[in-house]
């Protein structure tokens, strides 16, 4: 059944890249987050993954001996996206992807709305259940960019759709079950000198004809979570300012709002795993968690 081109697309995950995998693991483990075992792309990108409902975040590096594939033409290489990210960057959230059922209507809509299109990529690896047994996945990726209104420029993160061929072999209900008790990817949160630069990119991104303007920037609904867009100094203010320690100068990925059932649970696991964290308008703001800041806030 083909996918509708205008139909919107929830979350599906974000690449939080990494230089050190094991390190990294380490770290989202003490926020409370259970990890996935190690898995391995087939050009040499390894990750573990925080599995939430419908959605989760990549944890990534690049493997020892990766033989990554170069851009060429109209092929993006994910690797080599990630791999350069990490020699500007350093640790950071990469890559914002959302939830694609038909590459093709994907790629059609995309450049119906004057979006990049990139050539079709899928590949398949071997996951690892908490029973060990070892089961099929599969991914279709749709790449696009856009730049920004005016003098603003592309946005310093890559962006693309993911389809699932094995969501059966996929999803585990036993990776999903956090001792911080969080349960979803409420949001994830982007930086711009000027978010109104970005919203007719980031909309036709996420399939979404509203969004809402507020007093710190733009918030897109999806039908899974909400793509923010804010400010630097709204973003300091929600979050303090050892959140945002320089101020971008392109729409940049910043964070990410887990939902919680209660903060106190949350806080909990932080204060075990001795991270530092604050409360802020009611939510515990985690800072610079590998380049990101990590936000628990109580389920609406």
């Amino acid at each position: 059944m083909s996918h509708p081109v205008n139909a919107p697309r929830g979350l599906d995950h974000v690449v939080a890249a990494v230089r050190d995998l094991d390190t990294a693991a380490r770290t989202w483990e003490r926020l409370g987050f259970r990890l996935t075992p190690k898995a391995r792309h087939p050009w040499g990108t390894e990750n573990r993954l925080v599995q939430l409902a419908g959605a989760f975040v990549e944890v990534l590096a690049v493997g020892d001996g990766a033989a990554i594939p170069e851009h060429a033409g109209d092929a993006f290489s994910f690797g080599a996206y990630n791999r350069d990210f990490l020699a500007g960057h350093g640790d950071g959230l990469s890559m914002l992807v959302l939830e694609g059922t038909d590459p093709e209507a994907d790629r059609a809509a995309f450049a119906a709305a004057g979006l990049r299109t990139y050539a079709p990529f899928a590949f398949e690896r071997v996951a690892v259940s908490p029973e060990g047994e070892e089961r099929p996945v599969g991914f279709d990726l749709t790449f696009t960019g856009f730049t920004g209104a005016g003098d603003a420029g592309e946005p310093d993160m890559g962006f693309f759709t993911c389809r699932q061929r094995f969501p059966e072999n996929f999803w585990r209900a036993e990776f999903q079950r956090h001792p911080n008790g969080a349960s979803r990817l409420e949001a994830v949160i982007l930086v711009a000198p000027d978010p109104s630069d970005f919203h007719e990119g980031l909309s036709a991104f996420a399939g979404v004809r509203d969004f809402h303007a507020t007093g710190a920037g733009l918030v897109i609904p999806t039908p899974r979570g909400a793509i923010e867009v804010m400010t630097p100094a709204a973003f300091r203010f929600r979050h303090g300012a050892e959140a945002l320690r320089a101020t971008p100068e392109r729409l940049t990925f910043a964070g990410l709002r887990f939902g919680v059932d209660t903060v106190d649970r949350a806080e909990r696991q932080i204060v075990a795993g001795s991270l530092a964290a604050s409360r802020r308008h009611g939510a515990l703001v985690v800072p610079d968690v590998h380049g990101a800041t990590v936000v628990f806030a109580e389920h609406a």
